[in-house]
């Protein structure tokens, strides 16, 4: 069991949160180590998009189908991701966490949240979408975003596949380039418990646990609702695809431990897409499905932002009638699809849908400021776990599902 990754970063984890207890002056400097170990993947995603995407797209040859992937694949996203939110709504109004509370805003210290709310009103719809293009091929690879990749991987394999017989060494070079950056991938998770260390030991450092005990009821009600989405929803759809929801947790452990750890989804992305490979789904669904999810199929963040968003309007008394909470919801909808796999992005997000409502004070975040670091354990969990479900349905739809290799490894 030492040897295994889960169990090496758990006791890293562990670590870094009795640091943060005993020496929160210490523990904030290690900052440096989670924040490397990051850099150290997301400086391989690009690479490893690319080559998995042009390697599946370019070996199928039909760009009919791959345009038929991509459809199915957000019709699921815009269904999970509605149900999400629906769950949310319901839930935190059905148990009121912020209810009580009385906020009186000029009592608060809004000064910290002031870049957020700075960065939230930079990004609209438009801008989003226009982000997705690039201003030039390589740029693509620079600035850490997925979509941009996504975008250049299928307009060259597209071009691959249509010059056919000429374009295979190429092909062939992709794909041994792809086993190189996976090689790297494996060598970079040796550092994974120095970054869950790092990064556990300055939340609790910084944050400290006396913001935990003040919005505890805000903490348990996210956590509740994301086990539940995951047990009933999540659940639900693994018993119609044949699997064990309990299984499949279990093969991920790993990658939810290093993302319970560092609170971004982005470190364990190119282990999740070969881990998905290895459950039988096609190299193409995988490499459509997941990177493109990791905008658009953001199940976790989903239930983030529903329930803050209502428990700083229920903390501050901002009333919300039934009709309020739909535009909420519309409204949801899109900023929810703006937000990455990085760290922190959900607050920005989270900034921008209340500047959007425009009826709940948007300095009213600086109330869980101080927690979301902890709320983004559970969201971050959702979203990973929401990933795999996605590959394996659109998989399953598509007919480019392996079931002897599902059953072997997660069958129920």
């Amino acid at each position: 069991m030492v040897k295994q990754l889960w169990f090496q970063v758990l006791l890293a984890t562990l670590a870094g949160f009795v640091l943060g207890l005993c020496k929160p002056a210490l523990a904030a400097q290690m900052k440096p180590l989670g924040d490397a170990f990051i850099a150290l993947v997301r400086m391989l995603i690009g690479p490893v998009v690319f080559c998995t995407v042009v390697h599946g797209v370019a070996g199928m040859n039909d760009m009919r189908r791959v345009g038929r992937v991509a459809l199915k694949a957000i019709v699921w996203f815009e269904l999970i991701t509605s149900v999400a939110l629906l769950l949310a709504l319901v839930a935190v109004n059905l148990l009121k966490p912020g209810a009580g509370m009385n906020v009186d805003l000029h009592t608060v210290d809004v000064s910290a949240v002031a870049d957020y709310t700075a960065r939230a009103h930079k990004q609209g719809v438009v801008e989003f979408l226009q982000a997705i293009v690039p201003s030039t091929f390589v740029g693509a690879f620079t600035h850490g975003e997925v979509l941009p990749v996504l975008f250049v991987s299928v307009l060259f394999a597209a071009a691959l596949a249509a010059l056919g017989e000429r374009g295979q060494p190429v092909l062939r070079l992709v794909d041994s380039l792809r086993e190189v950056f996976f090689r790297i991938v494996g060598i970079v998770m040796y550092t994974a418990p120095l970054g869950a260390f790092g990064a556990m030991a300055f939340t609790v450092g910084r944050f400290g646990a006396g913001s935990i005990m003040a919005l505890g009821k805000l903490i348990l009600t996210l956590y509740g609702i994301s086990a539940l989405f995951v047990a009933v929803v999540f659940g639900a759809v693994c018993a119609w695809l044949g699997v064990s929801l309990w299984r499949l947790l279990g093969y991920i452990r790993d990658e939810i431990v290093i993302v319970a750890a560092t609170t971004s989804t982005e470190t364990v992305l190119p282990r999740i897409m070969q881990k998905l490979r290895a459950l039988g789904c096609e190299e193409s669904v995988v490499g459509l499905v997941v990177p493109t999810g990791y905008s658009f199929n953001l199940d976790g963040t989903c239930l983030y932002l529903a329930t803050v968003v209502v428990f700083l309007a229920q903390a501050t008394n901002t009333p919300l009638d039934v009709g309020q909470q739909l535009v909420i919801l519309a409204v949801l909808l899109l900023t929810s699809k703006g937000a990455a796999g990085v760290a922190g992005a959900a607050f920005v997000v989270l900034a921008g849908t209340l500047g959007a409502v425009g009826s709940i004070p948007v300095a009213s975040i600086a109330l869980v400021l101080g927690i979301h670091r902890l709320l983004a354990e559970a969201l971050t969990f959702v979203n990973l776990v929401g990933s795999c479900v996605a590959a394996l349905v659109v998989a399953q739809w598509e007919g480019a599902l392996d079931r002897d290799a599902l059953r072997r490894l997660v069958g129920r």
